[in-house]
């Protein structure tokens, strides 16, 4: 009976993990990007899942901006990775730099929220590119230095808070918006407030499966 209670427990620990970190990669993925020159990484979808007391202790419009500025840090620190790779000659392709992208963004009135009335294919026309990385990241604590500086004094969180992170990255082709990589990754403990160390250690690895990096 023991036996059978730990078969099922390490049964259920199993599929906990597989259902936290997924990772898909296109069986067609080298084929179709063996022609792309230049990708671009859309600002993530962001939300700070703050509890009720938390929020009563911001100003109007105080988490919105935070979560602008947390989806600015992962764009940010995503370049800083891959531009990172390309100067080793480890990647395949040109990263436009945020710069642009959100300049060509801000020009067409497109933010985070409206941009998912686009369909991966527009946005890649629109920004010029070959292939656009975008996706979504939740968190219950600010991550990027920046947010996390801009908000201490309120909640006093102090650089060993434990929190929780899950990022659901995406890649698709600008020709026909086909899914070319989907990642998603749950993070817990204390995972500080250095937005490049939490990339770094969401990426290691699909750094194996990704055609830009092989």
């Amino acid at each position: 009976m023991k036996y059978i209670f730990t078969v099922i427990f390490l049964g259920l620990l199993s599929l906990t993990t597989f259902s936290q970190n997924r990772l898909y990669e296109n069986p067609q993925f080298d084929e179709l990007a063996q022609d792309h020159e230049v990708i671009a990484i859309m600002p993530f979808k962001t939300s700070i899942n703050l509890r009720p007391k938390q929020m009563k202790r911001l100003s109007p419009g105080q988490l919105e901006r935070m979560e602008d500025s947390e989806s600015i840090g992962i764009q940010a620190a995503l370049y800083s990775w891959l531009l990172t790779r390309e100067k080793r000659k480890g990647l395949s392709v040109e990263v436009q730099d945020p710069a642009i992208t959100n300049a060509i963004l801000n020009k067409a009135m497109i933010d985070t929220k409206s941009a998912q009335n686009y369909t991966p294919t527009e946005l890649a026309e629109l920004l010029g590119v070959d292939a656009v990385v975008m996706g979504s990241f939740k968190t219950d604590k600010p991550i990027s230095e920046a947010t996390a500086l801009l908000i201490e004094s309120v909640f006093n969180w102090g650089g060993s808070a434990t929190n929780k992170a899950v990022m659901n990255l995406y890649i698709y082709n600008a020709k026909d918006s086909e899914v070319l990589i989907n990642y998603h990754r749950s993070l817990d403990g204390s995972l500080g407030s250095n937005m490049d160390n939490l990339i770094n250690r969401l990426m290691r690895k699909i750094t194996r499966k990704m055609a830009y990096t092989k």
